[in-house]
């Protein structure tokens, strides 16, 4: 039998004792602020009161459950309410020190009785929802780029005044300000240290030129009869919305068009649900496409929708358009459906 590696030992050890770290500071927190009877004098977490969390601690109690994020808080809300309907708790008080604005705004669009808390120290303030950000305008050098995209055979796409060119759904291309040289550029590559090194081996070559050659190479491995390569399975959800706005009809569209986000996505790699509008029998919808099993995807879809009414680029679209969550079957789950249920949003499952 193999020995573990101590990098593994000791990642496996802090990740434990991490754990344990944060069902203390919530029990602390829980037994501060006003829930005495959840949490024992001394702080204790009774055993049956006590259940794993993955992305924190959680305590259930009471009919309430109290979950503390760690990483990442903007993506729990999803997961801590299939949290808290597995426990069979019916009041969720979500818990962070970060990112709590948009927790906030995303418990509001979905309502229901969900509080939020922005852990200060051992004090629980009440989270306040964050408005979304003032539309952002890609700067007018940037847009003198947008024809070298399309010429190289890229697909132009802005996203919180970011200029980037896409190949079926995966970015190879972004519009950067250089602070140091004061000078504007289009860096080629996939992500931002692809990017970083393409620029290092090839600062010579002609963008032009460098953008369709990496166009080329990355076009085979985006269709959807790839043989499997990383290029085919990096943003896959992204992969999805660009066959749905190839061939709408697929889930009974006339049409569909790409749109931003309700808050910038992290990076390239990360798994990250995408937003497009379309018209279903002349009726403009919301459409989220999500790859693979995403607890969060109802909260950020509702956000996505309330965010491009608060923007009003699109025509039509209203707190009542439906709201349509585009997923593999394979990735279709009970807690999902449950919470879309509830908000009004329909899943559907492309095969």
């Amino acid at each position: 039998m193999s020995t573990p590696s101590l990098n593994v030992v000791e990642t496996s050890i802090d990740r434990e004792r991490r754990s344990r770290l944060l069902s203390i500071k919530l029990a602390a927190l829980v037994r501060d602020h006003h829930a005495a009877d959840t949490v024992g004098a001394d702080g204790s977490v009774p055993t049956d009161m006590a259940v794993a969390f993955g992305r924190g601690a959680a305590i259930a109690a009471h009919g309430q459950a109290w979950v503390l994020l760690d990483e990442s808080p903007q993506r729990g809300l999803g997961p801590a309410l299939a949290w808290a309907r597995r426990a069979g708790q019916v009041r969720v008080n979500v818990i962070a020190d970060h990112e709590t604005g948009v927790l906030a705004r995303r418990a509001e669009l979905i309502g229901g009785p969900i509080e939020v808390w922005h852990a200060d120290g051992r004090v629980l303030l009440p989270a306040i929802a964050e408005p979304f950000a003032e539309k952002i305008p890609v700067p007018a050098a940037h847009e003198s780029f947008r024809q070298t995209i399309i010429d190289a055979g890229a697909i132009p796409g802005v996203e919180h005044g970011v200029l980037y060119g896409e190949v079926a759904g995966l970015e190879v291309c972004r519009v950067v300000h250089d602070p140091f040289l004061e000078i504007d550029r289009l860096e080629v590559g996939v992500g931002a240290h692809d990017r970083e090194a393409f620029q290092i081996m090839h600062g010579d070559r002609p963008t032009a030129e460098a953008l369709a050659s990496v166009v080329a190479f990355v076009e085979p491995h985006r269709r959807v009869d790839a043989d499997p390569h990383p290029l085919s399975r990096l943003a896959a959800e992204r992969l999805l919305r660009w066959r749905i706005i190839t061939e709408p009809s697929m889930i009974g569209f006339d049409d569909c068009v790409a749109a931003q986000p309700p808050v910038p996505r992290p990076n390239l790699k990360d798994p990250t649900p995408c937003v497009a509008v379309g018209h279903r029998r002349g009726e403009p919808c919301v459409v989220v496409c999500s790859a693979g099993i995403d607890l969060d995807v109802v909260p950020f879809a509702v956000d996505a929708r309330a965010a491009l009414i608060d923007a009003g680029e699109h025509d039509g679209v209203h707190a009542n358009s439906p709201l349509i969550i585009v997923v593999a079957k394979r990735d279709v789950i009970a807690s999902t459906e449950a919470l879309a249920d509830a908000v009004g949003a329909t899943i559907v499952p492309i095969g």
